[in-house]
């Protein structure tokens, strides 16, 4: 798929976020539009999941360790045409499918319920485990965010991936320098990742999260390693791609109101 091709489906990535969370008024857009480009190259270069096998597990399965960033999520499952974008709508209603945080038993191709920070990267281990018990030749992929990594069970789960050889795990870190409280560096600050991640026993790939080609060299290249798990640390641009949003903490967990939804759109509608 060329980059223009990538380019569309993530712009129809990310209207859908701002469509959804406005339309609740209530969720999690920052982060969402930041690692918009991340899950458009997984969903649509990397990973072999469709609408026929997205309710199987002989596929490669995602985990959003991040779970707060659903409306992405959603966004993308439509986009891929495994959810029918109509649903998008009913977004943190009442009775609906698509609550604040993904729910595995209620929607196919949700792999894992999430919303606990720091316990996705285990249950991605776990799933990587039985893959190779299995003899599933697919591959366990895992989205976990900077802020999110100053939990110890994300150190712990790195730990368990590297002493069980877990070359069929790729976890990518979203390192937008921001979470619900400001600045990582200033809560704790667990950047830098490479060096960590390479003292953990990974295989470590840094890369430019808003570049196509660079997300998909770094994916095929951890298709490659063997013998030890692999983490690509991808910069990006929390709220990328709305002028108000961008590199702006306070839009980690608040929706824009009518007003702020029509700039919103209009600034992505020219990405």
């Amino acid at each position: 798929m060329d980059v223009e091709a990538l380019r569309k489906h993530a712009k129809n990535i990310r209207i859908n976020v701002i469509k959804q969370v406005s339309g609740a008024q209530s969720g999690h857009p920052g982060g969402s539009l930041g690692a918009a480009d991340i899950l458009t190259v997984l969903y649509f270069e990397v990973m072999d999941i469709t609408p026929e096998n997205a309710g199987t597990q002989n596929r490669d399965r995602f985990v959003l360790s991040k779970g707060h960033c659903s409306p992405l999520l959603y966004a993308v499952l439509a986009e891929k045409g495994i959810l029918p974008e109509e649903e998008l709508k009913t977004f943190r209603k009442l009775h609906s499918r698509l609550q604040g945080h993904p729910d595995m038993n209620e929607i196919d191709g949700v792999d894992m319920s999430t919303g606990s920070l720091g316990q996705g990267l285990s249950a991605a281990v776990g799933m990587a485990l039985a893959n190779k018990l299995d003899k599933n030749d697919h591959r366990i992929y895992a989205l976990v965010g900077d802020g999110e990594a100053e939990e110890g069970q994300i150190w712990e789960a790195a730990m368990a991936a590297a002493h069980y050889n877990c070359d069929n795990l790729c976890a990518v870190i979203d390192e937008n320098g921001l979470q619900i409280d400001g600045r990582t560096a200033d809560v704790i600050g667990p950047a830098p990742f490479e060096p960590k991640f390479e003292a953990f026993g990974w295989h470590v790939i840094s890369v430019d999260g808003h570049d196509y080609k660079a997300l998909k060299d770094a994916f095929d290249e951890a298709k490659t390693v063997k013998g030890k798990p692999t983490c690509i640390v991808a910069k990006t641009i929390k709220g990328k791609g709305v002028s108000f949003m961008e590199n702006e903490a306070s839009w980690h967990g608040k929706a824009p109101n009518a007003e702020l939804t029509a700039v919103a759109l209009k600034d992505l509608e020219g990405l």
